[in-house]
């Protein structure tokens, strides 16, 4: 198995054909087939159904392109890195965030850094929270921003932000009309919400359970972009992290506060045992800065803190954990 084969079949799965791929890649159609072909060998089972000029993944494929993907993506940076240290450049930095931070806090923070303290190259990469935990134990991106629960061994977590959760419904919705929405709304509605049962959806069903409220059905999406967008389209009462909310205005939904506080918990961390670059040191304070001015009711928690936030969410762990990080 070389690069070519890798890069080969990447390309197909990009382009959704042999004839885009070897566009993308300036090969002929014959030479990346041949590419493919002996990749399959190398491999022992094939990645693509052929079926005339059109090409599927096949199941074993797509489950092979899921680790192909950050090699590729890691090479691509290498190989960036390499012409930056050629030129005597700054590298280019990579960041991993869930959508809500790439979207709403990200590139705030990034412009407080100022122009020319950014690389040539900088990649943000939105991602759901546990790819970005494996993003940056992995050492693919230099600084992440995830939900918790976050507990890696190979990560640093250098501060732990609280803000409360919030609802948003269409801006004509009646509820829009009072500054704080009950809980006991969802009541025989929709509620739009967030589909991860392990991280802060777990919260909000506590709080509807503990108030007694059964929404009519449910709606629940991969990212907080989408629930806001579903929310905006008239289609129910949508239970947010605030990031989305406050980070991301969005016209023709409101922003309320909630008669019940419901905390959501977010980190941001760094490989364990990396040394810092004054840009990602930058780039951790400018995060927290942005955080305080967007976030109402947001609360910055040290590192040492997250096992007893952790047992706040999900009651206390059987044993001690070790806990990583530095002290705020």
């Amino acid at each position: 198995m070389d690069l070519r084969q890798l890069e080969a079949f990447a390309a197909v799965m990009s382009a959704g054909s042999i004839t885009g791929a070897a566009r993308l890649l300036g090969r002929s159609q014959p030479a990346l087939t041949r590419l493919i072909q002996e990749l399959e060998e190398t491999l022992g089972f094939s990645v693509l159904h052929r079926s005339g000029p059109r090409v599927t993944p096949t199941e074993r494929g797509l489950r092979f392109h899921q680790e192909v993907e950050p090699v590729i993506t890691w090479l691509r940076h290498l190989r960036e890195r390499a012409e930056a240290i050629a030129a005597d450049k700054p590298r280019s930095l990579e960041i991993a965030a869930i959508a809500s931070f790439a979207a709403g806090m990200l590139p705030a923070a990034l412009a407080r850094l100022g122009q020319n303290a950014l690389p040539e190259q900088v990649h943000i990469r939105a991602a759901l929270a546990e790819q970005v935990v494996q993003s940056v134990a992995t050492h693919v991106a230099e600084i992440g921003v995830t939900s918790l629960p976050v507990d890696h061994p190979a990560l640093e977590i250098h501060w732990i932000g609280e803000a409360p959760c919030v609802a948003a419904v269409r801006a004509d919705d009646p509820l829009a009309a009072s500054d704080t929405i009950p809980l006991a709304s969802v009541e025989g509605r929709r509620l739009i919400t967030m589909a991860n049962p392990f991280r802060w959806r777990r919260r909000v069903d506590i709080a509807l359970e503990q108030v007694g409220v059964r929404p009519a059905s449910v709606l629940d999406a991969n990212t907080s972009n989408t629930a806001l967008m579903a929310a905006r389209a008239g289609l129910g009462i949508a239970i947010l992290e605030p990031v989305i909310a406050y980070g991301m205005p969005l016209e023709g939904v409101a922003i309320r506060k909630l008669d019940v506080p419901i905390a959501f918990f977010w980190g941001v961390v760094t490989p364990y045992g990396r040394p810092l670059t004054p840009l990602v040191e930058g780039l951790v304070g400018a995060l927290e800065a942005v955080a305080r001015e967007t976030l109402p009711g947001f609360v910055k928690h040290p590192p040492t803190a997250r096992d007893r936030l952790l047992a706040d969410i999900f009651g206390p762990a059987p044993a001690a954990a070790r806990t990583i990080g530095r002290t705020a």
